[in-house]
């Protein structure tokens, strides 16, 4: 702490390099933060650096009655909550919405959907000495359900849940964070819990961990990956469940059933159909503490497979359940993708 004291003492008097020093330590657990409140892994970098933006202005007022990063900590969620006074709660086309018929046009996208986080930037640094409150980004609230969960909660309650069950804070730490009562932070939890168990799957209620794929699930990833860049109908139809879901954010669509996937795959596989699409390649990467596939497509008279989405799968029984397709190229960088494959 007295290293951090003279850090804090240049910094007062306008030194950026030992701002810096004190602040970069903590950026992957604020990101990490600002995405749980926000739900948008862009909003959270920009409100990271509103942070730090707002921290550099007000350094001189920093008394050391906490410590950095509890101050940070402050600082971000209040930047957050000043953000979510003007923006809607972002969710999944699924929740909004009845299916969509694969006969009809593509509508136009909007920003307003959940985005996925890549696992390579949550895990945290290690808690600095003298702060033994850090904890390790649990692995179950970062997964797409508790992000959907926690959207439910008002701004002040989901500031609340976030501190106090995932972050582990005490509730006197909570209050003053957020400038309440002990009372008011353990009502609006007992709210906020409350709300958590009608939209949390069933059995998630205690935030258990969430196993990796078995070697079957991982087994069916290969051959979906197979299928889907050799335009294989066939086997895509064996992998499918019956009642898979599959939405594909910014757009505001969503298809529930085989039959429909398999429609709207057949559509845009197929050279000899205006809807054709072109050929698919796909990397491995994680996000939100799941295997993942960054996926590219060449279209027509392209010479390189350009980025396209971030797809997210769940299986069961064998079969995959569930892909959630986040076509949107922005966070590739974010996932330290290549911005393009080659065609050969």
């Amino acid at each position: 702490m007295e290293h951090d004291d003279g850090l804090v003492a240049a910094a007062r008097g306008g030194d950026e390099s030992a701002f810096g020093a004190l602040v970069e330590r903590h950026r992957s657990e604020l990101r990490v933060h600002c995405y749980r409140m926000l739900g948008s892994y862009h909003d959270a970098e920009d409100l990271v650096q509103e942070t730090f933006l707002r921290a550099w202005k007000n350094i001189g007022g920093f008394q050391g009655r906490s410590t950095v990063r509890v101050w940070l900590y402050r600082i971000a969620t209040n930047a957050c909550l000043d953000a979510l006074d003007s923006r809607s709660r972002r969710l999944l086309p699924h929740h909004l919405s009845g299916p969509w018929d694969p006969s009809g046009d593509l509508p136009p996208g909007t920003d307003s959907w959940l985005q996925p986080f890549p696992d390579r930037l949550w895990e945290p640094a290690a808690p600095s000495e003298g702060e033994p409150d850090a904890v390790a980004v649990s692995r179950e609230t970062i997964e797409l359900a508790f992000l959907v969960a926690i959207q439910h909660l008002p701004p002040r309650q989901r500031a609340v849940l976030i501190l106090r069950d995932v972050l582990g804070w005490p509730a006197s730490q909570a209050a003053s964070l957020l400038d309440g009562s002990v009372a008011s932070v353990n009502s609006a939890l007992q709210r906020a819990r409350a709300t958590l168990r009608e939209h949390l799957p069933a059995r998630r209620l205690d935030w258990a961990a969430p196993a990796e794929p078995t070697e079957r699930e991982l087994a069916v990833l290969r051959r979906y990956v197979d299928a889907l860049e050799r335009a294989d109908l066939a086997t895509m139809a064996e992998l499918l469940a019956e009642d898979v879901r599959t939405t594909m954010p910014p757009y505001p669509l969503w298809f529930q059933g085989r039959e429909s996937v398999l429609r709207a795959l057949a559509g845009s596989w197929d050279p000899a159909l205006p809807d054709y699409v072109g050929r698919f390649r796909t990397l491995p990467t994680r996000a939100n503490g799941r295997p993942a596939l960054a996926g590219y497509v060449r279209r027509p008279g392209d010479l390189h497979y350009q980025p396209v989405a971030i797809s997210l799968l769940w299986f069961g029984g064998g079969q995959i359940t569930e892909i959630v397709a986040f076509h949107d190229p922005g966070l590739f960088p974010a996932f330290d993708l290549p911005p393009a494959l080659p065609a050969a």
